[in-house]
């Protein structure tokens, strides 16, 4: 199998930096389940679970140049990436509606329904190209970024944000506010990246591609954690 020469800075960025996020949020997950596992709990840390998933499988294709092994392993990685917030939008609706409201079967259904959805992206035609032409980089079409955008924007980010502030508005307690504010904040975050992200692999221009590697450095980190410290501690608490 014939292997890619990562450069200096890429290999750094692939299996230093990226590597150190996807430990991060491995972290985060055991945090969350160590004290209870809980429905609540499982649900919570599946979102870190999954972001941290993708993370590994980009471990693997970072260095091979078989075109279709690649483009599979990389449709696996923006799965897990894109499949991530959907657990925190039955998280909120958990906590919205009760467990009672909000059962098992409804939990798995709504789960069930946004995968499907999202994995249709892979039957757009020449959605994502990534080989040697490419420099190994992902490049997204047209066609896909707005597929993308509509699936997860309708099925996850705008439920996501609708939910967390009907959630902020049952509060009267102003610590509890406060807290749920960083989960929100926390959550503008994590979408910022999202679609920064997919600007820059439709763009496919190296400067703006460069100048996002240096600001996700930022949104990675910090953000997850907010939404960690907004509702995390009071789920291992209860």
């Amino acid at each position: 199998m014939v292997l890619y020469q990562l450069d200096t800075a890429r290999f750094i960025q692939v299996y230093i930096v990226q590597g150190s996020i996807g430990i991060f949020f491995l972290i985060l997950a055991y945090t969350i389940l160590k004290r209870d596992t809980k429905r609540l709990n499982l649900i919570f840390s599946c979102f870190y679970l999954s972001v941290a998933a993708g993370v590994f499988v980009n471990f693997i294709y970072v260095p091979l140049t078989i075109e279709a092994i690649v483009l599979v392993l990389y449709y696996i990685t923006i799965f897990f990436f894109l499949f991530a917030p959907i657990f925190l939008v039955v998280l909120e609706l958990i906590l919205l509606k009760s467990e009672k409201v909000i059962n098992t079967t409804k939990q798995l259904t709504i789960i069930l329904i946004y995968a499907i959805v999202l994995l249709c992206m892979i039957f757009i035609p020449n959605g994502i190209t990534i080989n040697a032409r490419t420099e190994w980089m992902p490049v997204w079409s047209v066609p896909y970024f707005i597929y993308t955008v509509i699936v997860v924007s309708v099925g996850a980010i705008g439920p996501g944000l609708y939910y967390s502030s009907q959630i902020y508005k049952k509060f009267e307690d102003e610590k509890l506010k406060k807290k749920w504010r960083y989960f929100i904040i926390g959550l503008c975050g994590l979408y910022v990246l999202f679609y920064g992200t997919l600007v820059s692999n439709t763009l496919n221009l190296q400067t703006f591609r460069t100048i996002w590697a240096i600001i996700s450095l930022v949104l990675i980190t910090i953000p997850p954690y907010l939404v960690y410290y907004g509702v995390g501690k009071e789920l291992e608490a209860e």
